[in-house]
């Protein structure tokens, strides 16, 4: 397995677009449920009712309080947001390959996950394109980057203690990737 200082090695960080590399311990069509299952999909990042297939929606609903193992507050920036329901529009879907998805309605660009079978192992790559800068880099590179390592955790039957230690110090990681 990769350490997250490796990890860390291949993330791409720019203002415009974020490319994330992981290698996961588990066959594809795992990784691809915890992609697409919303129950599944719940415990790394965010779930809803969805309509997998192309033109339908993903289902994201910002419980991120269920994150962690332990009873962690939510950061004050983020509590406003707690609970907060929405929907994304799917523009490719190929099970169990390949999901992208609108991010804002495409305001904040499309995100794409590709899967590769590595052996006993899948390779999983993000990236978002169509970023309006440095400040979305460094959220969502901040969240993208968090969220697979608790992807990672869930995928090994692990828990996550506190995500939002995990969330600050990858933002932390992102701002210095920008500078």
């Amino acid at each position: 397995t990769w350490t997250e200082e490796e990890n860390a090695m291949q993330d791409r960080i720019a203002p415009n677009a974020l490319r994330f590399e992981r290698l996961l311990d588990a066959p594809i069509e795992k990784v691809w449920r915890y992609l697409t299952e919303p129950d599944l999909r719940a415990q790394w990042f965010m779930a809803g009712p969805s309509d997998t297939r192309v033109g339908g929606t993903l289902g994201l609903t910002m419980n991120h309080h269920r994150l962690s193992d332990q009873d962690v507050p939510t950061p004050e920036r983020y509590r406003a947001y707690s609970g907060h329901s929405w929907k994304e529009r799917i523009t490719r879907f190929e099970p169990p390959f390949l999901l992208a998805f609108t991010w804002e309605d495409g305001e904040a660009g499309e995100v794409t996950f590709e899967l590769s079978q590595q052996g006993a192992q899948t390779l999983l790559v993000l990236t978002h394109t169509g970023l309006r800068g440095s400040a979305d880099a460094i959220n969502f590179g901040g969240g993208w980057h968090s969220h697979l390592a608790a992807l990672k955790s869930c995928i090994k039957g692990e828990g996550v203690p506190n995500f939002w230690a995990l969330h600050e110090k990858a933002e932390a990681l992102m701002e210095e990737a920008l500078r």
